[in-house]
């Protein structure tokens, strides 16, 4: 097998880690740092239909030597009121962002009613429609509590789409053994766009990054073996603290280097 990429992430941010934070702020410490992107917030720093706060975060961004990566949006396919959509494309537009996070429902794949997944299909459908004119992927967040909760539940999901231009994110999910998290994310393959980077354990206790440096390993194991590079975005970091960001940026591009010590 061909030798992957040197590493498999490009590292980087999601804002709402600090949300508390002005803009200004979020990109210092991102380029402090050593991160390159940012994935900016649509609950507190961008709301969905502010282009002028937009404009303003991506030029705050590309003065730091830095790029956004994409939106994350707080917009719920099938739930949503669809109307607000094209105001979510708008803002990730003058962000630059060239994807758009988005959540599939609000209900689990075990739960929802033929009705309610077709709603999410529909509107996922209609939004990568909408957001690929502008150029711009429109993918779903890996998470419980929605039709993209596992990698079975989010393949069928996305074979229904049937849609190249919404793809999905990946995180661990909570309280999943290392060895079946990552067969989730091998099965996933190439629809997985973006990695969500942190280290939760037991549930959603947060504990420093090295400490499970082989779940994260074996993650960029699996992105390197595709011979690709991930957007791979630092998120919830314990305690919200600041000054926690620049050891945890170091352990990242350490373990997505494939290198045998993390700082």
């Amino acid at each position: 097998m061909p030798a992957g990429p040197a590493t498999a992430a490009r590292p980087g941010l999601c804002s709402v880690t600090y949300r508390q934070m002005a803009p200004r702020d979020v990109v210092a410490c991102a380029a402090d740092a050593g991160l390159v992107v940012v994935e900016w917030g649509g609950d507190r720093h961008v709301p969905p239909g502010d282009v002028g706060t937009a404009r303003e975060v991506r030029a705050l961004t590309v003065e730091a030597g830095l790029s956004t990566s994409s939106y994350g949006s707080y917009f719920r396919a099938g739930v949503t009121d669809f109307g607000e959509w094209p105001a979510v494309v708008r803002t990730a537009v003058a962000l630059g962002a060239p994807r758009v996070r988005v959540w599939a429902g609000v209900v689990g794949s075990a739960g929802a009613g033929g009705e309610q997944r077709d709603a999410v299909v529909r509107a996922l459908r209609e939004a990568g429609r909408i957001a690929a004119d502008d150029g711009v992927v429109v993918a779903t967040e890996f998470h419980a509590g929605t039709l993209a909760d596992s990698a079975a539940a989010t393949i069928g999901l996305l074979d229904e789409v049937a849609r190249p231009d919404v793809r999905t994110y990946w995180q661990p999910p909570e309280g999943m053994p290392d060895a079946e998290a990552v067969a989730g994310l091998r099965e996933l393959g190439d629809r997985v766009c973006a990695l969500h980077v942190f280290s939760w354990w037991p549930g959603n206790h947060r504990l420093r990054l090295p400490a499970r440096s082989a779940l994260w390993h074996e993650v960029f194991g699996v992105v390197r073996s595709q011979g690709r590079v991930l957007d791979s975005l630092l998120e919830f970091v314990p305690q919200d603290r600041p000054d926690l960001l620049r050891e945890e940026a170091a352990a990242l591009v350490a373990m997505s280097a494939l290198t045998e010590e993390v700082p």
